[in-house]
């Protein structure tokens, strides 16, 4: 009998909000796009009505993130909830 490995959570899904004094423009957009990059899921940046992939820079950088603002990340894939800590983790490093 063969042995299942534990997969992990297919969607995860949180809200995250910028640092007051962060936008997400140029260097940090560009470290949370690598960061994204590090994972096989498909992720989901979402500001109010506006969608991104999260691996795309010009994508993420049209969100016009300013700081205090309240973002959505969804994931869908085998290391999602993975993806979505590491984004949460990231924006959190902001300074």
């Amino acid at each position: 009998m063969r042995r299942r490995r534990p997969v992990g959570q297919r969607s995860s899904e949180r809200q995250l909000r910028l640092p007051s004094e962060v936008a997400l423009h140029a260097r940090p957009a560009a470290d949370f796009v690598r960061t994204a990059m590090g994972f096989d899921a498909q992720i989901i940046v979402v500001n109010g009505e506006k969608e991104a992939d999260a691996k795309s820079l010009m994508s993420v950088l049209a969100l016009g993130a300013t700081g205090g603002t309240e973002l959505v990340v969804r994931a869908e894939g085998e290391d999602a909830s993975g993806a979505v800590a590491a984004l949460a983790g990231c924006v959190a490093e902001f300074r």
